[in-house]
Formats: structure tokens, sequence, C-alpha cells
């Protein structure tokens, strides 16, 4: 279905289009982990990711009658902004399904590239709905729909990625970790290694919250997830595409499912350390590196950045799921005795280590001994927190750990 012949004839056709992206060394990442990392900056596309070089491919080999007829794509971000890269380059008109719960940054940012030839239609609350919708419009419509991944001219136009890489790396690449949503860039990618450089390990990399790929290839059949965190929204697929699937099931040698802790955290360090602004799925394969740490050491390892579109207002959140799962963040009920000085018994004899109150959440109530309050305490190194609960015990403090309680931390916090 994917040959590695149309790969190479889609990087000449997309050449002077998209971008050659570097593949950048970064001293930082390899010190950390002992061996050679080099980041191939997808994020550095006229659209900030990938998505560009599967949706402009299979544009270019729309029919004439195809492309008078105009297209459908359904999305909540990168590959709706390929599109509408394409549709504004090629004089294409476009309809472009997304959820109403989009943010309106990330419509107006389509808008803005596509110009006069994208519509965009709001649709449903989810994608799948908006998926939906779109698909509905287009069969009455007869137009083609621009699949984000289940497609073989997405799949071949993804697989380019791997084209740059050969092309600019000199030397052997030991692994090559690959994030995973759909399945249309480790499918493209993987497709061109396993013919042209073998020995490359090649590596998916999933958000744990949606490990659809991972289930999938454990269970030899693609599934549907129940339940999905879509935190990563640029990798998070209830189900992978049926090609993609098919492909990956041979050019893949593992997949490594990432915590969205783990994410946040590598988002942060890569910002803070490096001045790179990646997205959630664009650190994914920066954040597997320390579940293969031993694997690794001394080798030559490449980590696909897939994409850079991160919302600023989502630093907050980033923030805080880093710092939770990293053990840095701990959320309690303390119920306190409602008398003079209850408070300040607790900061002077819990809080005597360099913890620092983040959030403090506390009403009283005359008619009643004892008033409990939320509060979130933030600690200097994870290994403070035992300490931290010897305390609690130590002064008799009555208090029920949020962190361990699902439900009421979702509810509360």
């Amino acid at each position: 279905m994917i040959s590695v012949e149309n790969i190479i004839k889609a990087s000449y056709r997309l050449n002077g289009i998209v971008q050659i992206t570097p593949l950048q060394h970064n001293p930082n990442l390899s010190e950390r982990h002992q061996c050679n990392v080099f980041l191939k900056r997808e994020d550095l596309q006229p659209v900030r990711s990938y998505k560009i070089r599967g949706a402009y491919n299979r544009m270019l080999n729309l029919t004439p009658e195809q492309a008078q007829q105009g297209v459908v794509c359904a999305s909540a971000g990168n590959h709706a902004q390929g599109v509408a890269y394409a549709c504004q380059q090629l004089g294409i008109q476009a309809e472009i399904y997304m959820p109403t719960t989009t943010p309106s940054q990330k419509i107006r940012q389509v808008e803005r590239i596509g110009k006069n030839f994208v519509h965009v239609v709001l649709a449903g609350d989810t994608y799948d709905a908006a998926y939906s919708a779109a698909q509905s419009y287009c069969d009455a419509q007869k137009k083609v729909f621009i699949h984000p991944f289940d497609d073989s001219d997405v799949i071949e136009g993804q697989g380019t990625v791997a084209v740059d890489i050969l092309n600019t790396f000199k030397g052997d690449i030991d692994y090559l970790f690959v994030p995973i949503g759909g399945g249309g860039l480790s499918a493209g990618v993987g497709t061109y290694f396993q013919r042209l450089s073998p020995k490359t390990q090649i590596i998916g990399v999933e958000p744990m919250g949606a490990p659809a790929m991972k289930q999938s290839l454990e269970k030899n059949e693609r599934i549907m997830l129940e339940a999905m965190d879509n935190f990563v929204d640029g990798a998070a697929v209830r189900r992978v595409g049926e090609i993609n699937f098919d492909i990956c099931k041979n050019v893949l040698h593992d997949i490594v499912l990432v915590p969205e802790g783990r994410i946040c955290t590598i988002i942060l360090q890569l910002y803070n350390e490096d001045a790179l602004v990646v997205e959630p799925a664009g650190a994914l394969s920066i954040a597997a590196l320390d579940f293969y740490a031993d694997k690794i050491k001394g080798k030559n390892v490449v980590c696909v950045v897939s994409g850079g579109n991160n919302d600023i207002e989502r630093m907050p959140e980033i923030k805080e799921r880093s710092m939770i799962y990293e053990g840095l963040k701990h959320y309690f009920i303390i119920n306190f005795p409602q008398r003079p000085n209850a408070l300040l018994d607790f900061l002077s004899n819990i809080l005597c280590n360099g913890e620092d109150i983040a959030v403090f959440q506390y009403t009283k109530k005359n008619n009643r001994s004892i008033g409990p309050a939320l509060i979130g305490i933030e600690i200097q190194q994870r290994s403070d927190y035992e300490s931290l609960l010897q305390r609690l015990d130590e002064h008799k403090i009555d208090y029920k750990i949020v962190n361990n309680d699902q439900k009421l931390f979702e509810y509360l916090i």
C-alpha cells in the first residue's frame, strides 16, 4: 500500500513547499541520557507541525475535477492548519469541521492560514462528533475527504520526514522515537527506515491516557478506546487508522507509553533549558527517553519533535500536571479545630522545611468544632514528602490525602 518509491516522489513533490527542518544535536538531552540526541524540528514548519506534509501531498494528488469541487476535513488542530495552508496555496476551497469546544485561538489560526479559501464549521462537542458531521456533509456534496492519517497519500507525505533525516544524518541511527496518534507519521517514517536503515530501532510513543496503537497491536486488531485522556490532543485518538495499523505491525520495534505528567515536565524543561516551545504531542518522543535510559546509552538517537502549537493559556495546567507527577505538589483536606491559632500552629509545626502553600480554601463555621480546608502544598524535592507526612502524624493532624483519591481529586482540583 505504501512504498518507499512513492515517499521519495512525495519528497520531490513537496520540495520548496515544506521546510527541510533541522536535525539538531541537543547537548542538554545528550548529557542527561549519556548518548547523542538529535531533534528533528518539525515544529519549524510553516504551520508549526509535520501535518503540512501529508495534507499537502494529498491535495497535490487531487484530480482537477476534485480540486474544483473542493475538499472537507475534520480536525481540532494541526491537520486543519495543514489543509488550510494547502488550500490557500493551491486555490482550493475547503470546509473544515472542528468541535464546538475548540479554543477560539485555534479557530482563528486556521482561518488566518486559509484566508478566503477556508470555511470553518463548528459541529459537536468532540472530535468524533465533528468527524461524523464532516463525513455526512462530504458524502452529500460528493467532495473529497482529506483524512488526517488513514490515507496512503497522507502517510507517504508524512514519510518524507524520514527522507530528510537520512539525507541529513551522517552515520548510523540506533534509535528513532516517533510520536503516535492515528499512526500516519509512524507508518510513513517506519516504511522508509525499514528499507534504507533497517538496523534502526523504530520506537513509537503514545500518551498513557490514549494507548490506541499499543492496545491494538497487543490484540492484533484495531480497537476503539472506551475512555481517553485527550490532554495530548495532537496524539490522542480513539482508534488508529486501518492502513497505519497494518504497516505499524511490521515496522515498529516497540511502543512506549508516557504519562501525561512526564510530558508536561519535558515541555517545561525544553522551554527553560533550550528555549523550545513544543506542544504536548511534540514532547512525546523526548519524554520517552527516560523509559529507554539503559538501552540508549552511548547510542545515536533521533526524536521527532512533531509540533509546536502550544497555547500559552495551557501553561498553568502543564506546570500543575508536571509538579504532581514529579511528586512536588500534594493536596490535602485538613480538618482544623475551630479555635484561635489553629492555623498558626499548623504553619509552625508542619511547614518548617521549605514547603510552600500554593492553595488554601477554608470557610469558618462557628457552629462546628472542626472546619475542613483544602490545602495544596509544594515541596522542594520528592523525598521531602515522607517527612511532611511524618510531621502531620506526630502532631495528630486530621488529614486526608486528595492525590490518592482520583474521584475526589478530579472534583476538587
